[in-house]
């Protein structure tokens, strides 16, 4: 699921301040603490093979983000793809890899249990490479 902000439906509108709140933007049930996450993508980056061994060979953790910059691919385990470009939010459900089309930084928040198991898996691979 992906939004752009100008679809994100306006709450508050102020001289001082606009709110825009999307209800219903994933479901958190049955996570603990969530960690804030930026990540940078150089152009080209594709973390599929970093996933190799996970689950399906896939990231099972949902993440909520917003990309500051750039433009990214997630692909799901049913196939399906999506497009998120700067400006967009984005909810990517557990079954899914991401690949930066172009230069990209986003801002995430993840259930930060199962992202650190990820990152963990995704440093042992990189060790493995060198």
């Amino acid at each position: 699921m992906k939004q752009d902000k100008q679809d994100v439906p306006v709450k508050i509108d102020t001289p001082d301040a606009v709110a825009r709140q999307q209800m219903n933007f994933g479901d958190t049930s049955g996570y603990g603490e969530l960690s804030g996450e930026y990540f940078t993508f150089a152009s080209g980056t594709d973390i599929t093979p970093l996933l190799e061994g996970l689950e399906n060979d896939f990231c099972q953790c949902p993440h909520w983000g917003y990309v500051l910059e750039g433009v990214l691919t997630a692909s799901y385990s049913d196939g399906r793809e999506e497009v998120t470009r700067t400006g967009e939010l984005f909810y990517w459900p557990p079954g899914h890899t991401i690949r930066a089309n172009e230069h990209s930084e986003i801002v995430m928040f993840s259930p930060q249990e199962e992202h650190d198991r990820v990152i963990e898996h995704i440093l042992e691979k990189l060790n493995e490479s060198e």
